[in-house]
């Protein structure tokens, strides 16, 4: 095997890692901090909104909340609970986390031949159920944020894959 195809392997198991590892930390956060000491973010995506309650956590929440609340609109009634406390990202965000993960462990052990068709049928659907929400009255319900952001976070990593793949080849 050529050493640019190990360098891709390579490249791959260590974003597999980090996004494990941020995928673990999400979880964690809120089950570091007292029960039910964390609800109602509510806010938007690209505010601070909610420095009063991360003020009083522990530094690794504290940077977990931070990150959530720069990123997200931490809808309590789109977030799930873990210990009793509104996780640091809604459940869409979530569900790419995981979507990251699964899709770095297939592109990891199977490499799937890149099709423009299945990267289409992986991101479309977040961005028909977000898109309606922005544009119309319509509101989805968290367990299709959950599969549509999962969907997202496969194609992510496999659209990746590809970039990285096709580099090599040139």
């Amino acid at each position: 095997m050529p050493k640019a195809f190990d360098y891709v392997k390579r490249t791959k198991k260590i974003l597999a890692v980090i996004f494990i590892v941020w995928l673990a930390l999400v979880f964690i956060a809120p089950a570091t901090l007292p029960s039910g000491s964390v609800d109602n973010l509510d806010g938007s995506a690209g505010n601070m909104d909610n420095m009063d309650v991360i003020s009083e956590m522990n530094p690794l929440a504290a940077v977990m909340y931070i990150l959530g609340d720069a990123n997200c609109h931490q809808m309590a009634s789109n977030s799930l609970y873990i210990n009793g406390n509104e996780m640091p990202f809604c459940i869409r965000d979530t569900g790419i986390f995981i979507g990251l993960v699964i899709g770095s462990l297939i592109s990891l052990l199977a490499a799937p031949r890149f099709k423009w068709i299945v990267l289409a049928v992986l991101i479309l659907p977040i961005l028909i159920d977000g898109g309606a929400q922005m544009v119309s009255d319509y509101v989805s319900f968290n367990q299709l944020r959950l599969v549509t952001g999962v969907l997202c976070g496969i194609g992510v990593t496999y659209f990746l894959g590809y970039l990285a793949e096709s580099a090599v080849k040139k």
